[in-house]
């Protein structure tokens, strides 16, 4: 199916908080329990309709570990949607969060959106890391907020969605030029180009 728009995503957060799940829910409607530890770089993609405009989704799910980071960091150029993901029942993937945002802010196109995301609602009473909480994370570094269960898809659908939509409002506005290109691809007009390069192997991932 042909598209108008090329938005590129990309998910972010530590190793075990369900980003591999995350994409499988939105692009093939389906959870998987036992998920493998990506190695590098994942790569899906969904067709969309946003405003009577087929916009056409590419998503890179990325590897959590520390050792990946430079693996990881060579993505962000050309992205223009950003899920940065937390696991709500694992405190220590929440205090990560401000490192990962960093990276995000010194990689990517300074008008990005970024939306914030607490995955694992499914385990509400192993939770650690209150709603307020993440809300107030959110806050305080202007992004978006929203609590998921990739397992129960809860959440999924809406988390990508908006995140589509502000980008969309954003190139409608004249804040966003969906042209600049990153990488080694050349994007027609109302696209952003992924850079060269493929997915990685998974080997590993919980959700």
């Amino acid at each position: 199916m042909s598209h108008q728009y090329l938005f590129k995503y990309i998910i972010i957060g530590d190793s075990g908080v369900g980003k591999s799940c995350l994409l499988l829910q939105f692009t093939d409607k389906r959870f998987e329990p036992i998920h493998d530890l990506t190695i590098g770089v994942e790569f899906g993609a969904r067709m969309v309709t946003i405003e009577g405009k087929q916009v056409k989704l590419q998503i890179w799910d990325t590897a959590g570990q520390e050792s990946f980071r430079s693996i990881t960091r060579s993505y962000y150029r050309g992205a223009t949607g950003a899920l940065l993901v937390y696991d709500v029942s694992r405190r220590d993937t929440f205090d990560h969060l401000a490192t990962w945002l960093h990276d995000a802010r010194e990689n990517s196109n300074t008008n990005m959106t970024i939306m914030l995301v607490g995955n694992k609602t499914d385990l509400e009473n192993k939770r650690q890391v209150p709603t307020l909480e993440g809300e107030q994370f959110a806050r305080e570094n202007s992004l978006v907020f929203t609590e998921t269960s990739a397992k129960t898809a809860q959440g999924v659908e809406e988390a990508f969605m908006q995140t589509a939509r502000m980008i969309y409002d954003k190139i409608q506005k004249g804040q966003l030029d969906p042209g600049q290109v990153a990488g080694r691809q050349t994007a027609r007009p109302g696209t952003a180009a992924v850079p060269s390069g493929g997915g990685g192997n998974k080997q590993g991932c919980s959700c």
